[in-house]
């Protein structure tokens, strides 16, 4: 009797009769509504005129879905996706016909997306350093990996693998009568903690002054948490796992934004306070 198994087995979304609310595409709208008001707080605080602000929910939420996309197409599924170049944009599969919504969204594509357009709305509507901007987004952001994990969660993807034991989460929508490790929730409570020392140490510390530090410390730490985390998942396109040494494409992947966190850290630490 597996005593310490969760059977789960929910539904995509909250059914208003016309209209079928899903549970991942809301997390979207949680996390995005979330952090448009954090970041409102912070610009505040920051003395930067508000109207500003629109400006960057805008590209922000752009640069991720579009990133997201193309580092799913690029990173894990282009032997698909090349024979299958209109179905990179639009929600739906060709043979057969059919709606599916957007069914692939890399976090890594997403990190190199919203840098991207950072750039032009620091240069072009803030008139700040990018660091300045990235040190102040990647906090909002470390909270929406939250929301998107538990999306994941909720659609039953990026699984466990077996626990091999009676601890962890059946997940019936797949067919199994087996628990595996809920790494969902392990990697939406790492990115939470990550949120949270972030937000403490812009609020209580002066490292915000520190230009690069902040940025520097959301991606060396959650990187880290995707990188561990990998060991427990299944590969999510099949042939992908253990690439190199063992290690998967989200853990290649998330080597070098590892190492470009601890420079920014170093660097920002050597240069000390900077004012903005």
């Amino acid at each position: 009797m597996k005593l310490l198994a969760i059977t789960w087995d929910p539904s995509l979304g909250i059914d208003l009769g016309f209209f079928v609310i899903r549970y991942y595409s809301l997390m979207f709208v949680l996390a995005f509504g979330l952090g448009l008001n954090l970041m409102k707080r912070i610009f505040v605080n920051d003395k930067i005129p508000l109207e500003k602000l629109d400006k960057l929910f805008i590209y922000t939420v752009l640069a991720t879905i579009l990133g997201a996309r193309l580092g799913h197409v690029f990173f894990y599924d282009w032997a698909y996706f090349q024979n299958h170049l209109a179905e990179i944009l639009l929600p739906i599969k060709l043979s057969p016909f059919r709606f599916t919504g957007f069914a692939g969204l890399a976090s890594h594509g997403a990190a190199v997306g919203i840098i991207t357009a950072l750039y032009f709305y620091s240069r072009n509507i803030l008139k700040k350093p990018l660091l300045f901007v990235l040190d102040r987004v990647g906090i909002v952001v470390a909270l929406a990996g939250f929301f998107i994990r538990i999306g994941n969660l909720m659609n039953s993807e990026i699984i466990g693998k077996a626990t091999g034991s009676n601890f962890g989460i059946i997940f019936k929508k797949l067919g199994e009568d087996f628990p595996r490790h809920p790494t969902q929730l392990y990697e939406a409570f790492g990115y939470l903690l990550v949120f949270l020392i972030l937000w403490r140490m812009y609020w209580k510390t002066n490292k915000k002054e520190q230009l690069g530090y902040l940025f520097g410390f959301f991606f060396a730490t959650l990187w880290s948490v995707r990188f561990v985390i990998e060991f427990l998942k299944e590969a999510q396109i099949d042939g992908r796992e253990d690439l190199f040494l063992t290690l998967n494409t989200g853990q290649l992947l998330s080597i070098p934004l590892i190492l470009i966190g601890l420079y920014f850290m170093y660097a920002s630490s050597k240069q000390g306070v900077k004012k903005n």
